[in-house]
């Protein structure tokens, strides 16, 4: 386990504490709820409703992109999905 220190507005910090006696929840859960929902939605998608787009593209287009994702995941040592590539770009 690691620790994590962020310097917050007052303000914000006051919200996350009428949250946490609101959630019954430690600030430690709190936090890990947030960084596991920023990372499990792609942005852009949090709070909206979702609806399915199909496109077809040419099977170089296709290489190109899975060639880009798989070099994503060498550099960042995180895996992109298609969709969150679509959704991102």
């Amino acid at each position: 386990m690691s620790k994590l220190t962020v310097t917050i507005p007052d303000d914000l910090h006051q919200q996350i504490r009428d949250e946490l006696e609101r959630q019954g929840i430690t600030t430690s859960q709190f936090i890990e709820q947030a960084i596991t929902t920023f990372f499990e939605k792609p942005k852009g998608v949090r709070n909206m409703a979702t609806r399915t787009l199909a496109f077809q593209v040419s099977e170089e287009l296709l290489q190109r992109i899975k060639t880009f994702l798989a070099r994503y995941e060498q550099i960042y040592h995180r895996k992109l999905s298609q969709k969150e590539f679509l959704v991102r770009i």
